[in-house]
């Protein structure tokens, strides 16, 4: 086995960096040294320290985007908006720590006060994703930091380099470089990381299959704090709205944005049967004139490959097990490049599949389903085990809210996309898509639990009742032939 890890850039195939693979004991070791003075530090001080962080992400910022971009095949203008977010999210979660986690005390009786304060876990692992490499782990560390726990942030081995960078601005903004460490290295560092004794819980984002053994290697360790955001089978459900044009353009924002490389994106559109043919018209007619390219292309593309060639072939695979199984191609999903992983934007019907995959396909692939009532609507958009995210477009007022009381998600909007959650709300999913500890501005939640304290500044007890008396009142017993 290679000592080294390495990274490519997507849309060329060019090495981008390489770095040794990571002893892990060694890395949770040196966090766990440093927990009880980096815990034992004021808020204020590793708030101003992250602050700091942020200060040094907004002036390396085009070189970051740059990073981002290389590695994923994002395009430019896209890895800046990550860029912003990582930037963003300190405020948010110094916000977020004070709203979420605060002290509270309460004055009784005869001078006793009731208090409820927060402590950080410990050591936490963190790992993160290939689609938003900086963004997404970036929303663990930063409240877990912020709480007073140290970190292990193992990176994905797809997006090494962004992490490590990631890891090198908190540590160049004054944050201890113990209390932040990185781990390098493929799937079974990950696995060897989530099992480590030596770590006090773990923050995950990735793909279901991940999570759920993640979770099952937690099942029989209930003092582990785990916080698992894995993906969706998400609907966007368009419905009785004049405005087409505008309607197909949030579907097309919200299956093929990132090149449907977010969680949040839409893989399934369901429509109304006689809004059906104009709509998707106006879909395929604007998927026809989106620009792949890679990420510093001019004009700049909406967008870049997928990951990696596995991550292209299985798609393309996919788009063809769709076919075959009776689904009604309405736009192909091409290969430009055999030799990258660059893909068109693929867009099926699958009305007449009898029994439709009710899997995650991470990609440029979208599936239609026409229905005939808004409660068959409902239903379809329900007929999945994930939880994530899901969208109503059009539609009145009394239609979104039956949308919003009976779909089963996390996320839940009306005429906007499925994807660009806020990171001033909480985000999450339920069924695959989490186990119900949502992050962005929840995140503060997991990072912390809450300590409940009766305290007095005096001395004060008595028992009032079932009591025997004082051996001093004995004789007085006997005499009355209790003793």
């Amino acid at each position: 086995m290679s000592d080294n890890l390495l990274s490519f850039e997507p849309a060329t195939g060019e090495e981008l960096w390489r770095g040794p693979v990571s002893d892990i004991d060694a890395e949770v070791a040196a966090a766990r040294a440093a927990w009880p003075d980096w815990a034992s530090k004021a808020v204020t001080y590793r708030t101003e320290s992250l602050r700091r962080f942020a200060d040094r992400v907004k002036a390396e910022g085009e070189a970051l985007a740059d990073l981002i971009a290389r590695e994923t095949g994002k395009p430019l203008w896209e890895a800046r908006t990550e860029v912003e977010s990582v930037a963003n999210k300190v405020d948010i979660s110094v916000k977020a720590y004070a709203e979420r986690t605060p002290n509270r005390r309460s004055e009784g009786a005869m001078g006793l006060r009731t208090a409820v304060r927060h402590k950080p876990h410990g050591v936490l692992a963190v790992l993160g994703p290939y689609n938003f490499p900086a963004h997404l782990p970036n929303g663990h560390i930063v409240p877990a930091l912020i709480a007073g726990n140290t970190v292990v942030f193992k990176p994905s081995e797809k997006t090494p380099a962004t992490g490590a960078r990631l890891v090198e601005l908190f540590h160049e903004a004054g944050v201890p470089a113990d209390a932040l460490r990185l781990v390098v290295g493929g799937p079974e560092a990950g696995k060897a990381l989530a099992g480590h004794a030596g770590i006090d819980g773990l923050l995950f984002t990735g793909s279901v299959r991940a999570g759920i053994a993640i979770n099952r290697q937690f099942a029989n360790n209930p003092g582990k704090i785990v916080a698992l955001e894995m993906g969706g089978n998400n609907p966007v459900v368009v419905w009785d709205t004049p405005d087409i044009r505008t309607a197909a353009t949030l579907v097309v924002q919200s299956a093929f944005l990132s090149a449907g490389q977010r969680c949040s994106n839409a893989r399934r559109l369901i429509v109304k049967q006689d809004l059906a043919e104009p709509l998707l018209q106006e879909v395929r007619a604007l998927a026809n004139r989106l620009i792949v390219d890679h990420p510093h292309a001019d004009p700049a593309p909406y967008m870049g490959p997928v990951i990696d060639n596995e991550a292209a072939d299985g798609l393309t695979e996919s788009f063809l097990i769709l076919m075959s199984n009776g689904g009604q191609v309405i736009r192909h999903m091409t290969r430009p490049d055999p030799d990258r992983p660059f893909l068109t934007p693929g867009i099926i019907d699958v009305t007449a599949m009898p029994e439709r995959p009710d899997i995650e396909l991470f990609g440029p692939l979208l599936q239609v389903v026409r229905v005939n009532s808004f409660e068959a609507a409902i239903a379809e958009a329900n007929n999945t085990a994930f939880g994530l995210s899901a969208s109503l477009i059009g539609g009145s007022p009394q239609l979104y809210d039956q949308f919003w009381a009976n779909v089963r998600a996390g996320v839940i909007n009306w005429n906007k996309p499925t994807n660009g959650a806020s990171s001033s709300a909480p985000f999450g999913g339920v069924g695959l898509s989490g186990n119900h500890r949502p992050s962005a501005f929840y995140a503060a939640d997991y990072c912390a639990y809450p300590v409940a304290s009766s305290e007095s500044d005096a001395i004060r007890a008595s028992i009032g009742v079932g009591l025997r008396d004082d051996p001093a009142d004995a004789p007085k017993l006997v005499r009355k032939g209790f003793l």
